[in-house]
C-alpha cells in the first residue's frame, strides 16, 4: 500500500522546453557541443558544489562574446509555465491528507530563483506549501540519478521503499529509485499527466 509520494518537479508539474538552453546559444553564438567538462559544471551546480558566480563565469570563458544577462536568460530559456490546474490538484492531494508528499527536483540555484520570479511567489509558496518536505538538489548536495539522494529522503523521513512512489519523467532516474524497491511511475511529458495520477493502477 502507497503512503508516500515523491515528485519530480520540471516536467511533471512545472512544464520545459530542455533544448531551449541549447538552442538559444547557438543562435546566439553558432553551433556548439556540449563537451564533458561543461556537463561536468553543470552536475555541479546542481549538487551545489560550484556557487552561481562560479557556474557564470565558467560559462562566460566559453562565450566571451556573450554579455552574463543574456547567458543567464539562455540558462533560464529551458522554464515554461507551471498550469494552474496542477497546482489545484496537489492541493486537493495535500489536503485529503491520504498520502506524505515530498518533492525532489535536480535544479540549481539560477532556476529555482527564475521560476519564482516566472509563476509569482504567491504561486510558488502555494505549491511549495503542499509539500511535507521540498528536496532541491543543489541544497541538499545529491542529484538524480545517484542512489545516495533515494536513500538520504528514505532515512530522513523513515519511508519504507515498498510504501512509496516516486515519479520522475527521466526514465534513468525511476530505474534508480526502482533498483532501492521504491515503486515508480516514469511520467512522459505530453502523454501522461500528473493531474490524473489517482486514477493510475499502482494505487487503485
Amino acid at each position: 500500500m502507497i503512503k508516500n509520494i515523491i515528485f519530480d518537479f520540471g516536467d511533471v508539474f512545472i512544464n520545459l522546453d530542455k533544448p531551449a538552453t541549447v538552442n538559444r546559444l547557438t543562435e546566439i553564438n553558432g553551433k556548439f557541443t556540449v563537451s564533458d567538462k561543461m556537463d561536468q559544471m553543470n552536475k555541479f551546480y546542481e549538487k551545489g558544489l560550484v556557487s552561481t558566480s562560479e557556474f557564470v563565469s565558467f560559462y562566460m570563458s566559453i562565450f566571451p562574446k556573450i554579455s552574463k544577462n543574456t547567458l543567464i536568460d539562455a540558462w533560464n530559456a529551458i522554464i515554461l509555465d507551471l498550469p494552474e490546474n496542477r497546482i489545484e490538484f496537489l492541493e486537493k492531494l495535500s489536503k485529503e491528507n491520504n498520502y506524505r508528499l515530498f518533492l525532489l527536483s535536480n535544479t540549481n540555484a539560477l532556476h529555482i530563483d527564475h521560476v519564482i520570479k516566472n509563476i509569482g511567489a504567491e504561486r510558488f509558496n502555494r505549491f511549495k506549501n503542499c509539500f511535507e518536505q521540498f528536496y532541491l538538489s543543489h541544497e541538499i548536495n545529491f542529484r538524480k540519478p545517484d542512489l545516495d539522494i533515494y536513500k538520504f529522503v528514505l532515512n530522513e523521513n523513515n519511508l519504507k521503499p515498498e510504501e512509496t512512489l516516486f515519479i520522475d519523467d527521466v526514465e534513468e532516474n525511476t530505474t534508480a529509485a526502482a533498483s532501492l524497491n521504491i515503486i515508480t511511475w516514469n511520467l512522459k511529458p505530453g502523454v501522461d499527466e500528473v493531474t490524473t495520477l489517482l486514477e493510475q493502477t499502482f494505487l487503485l
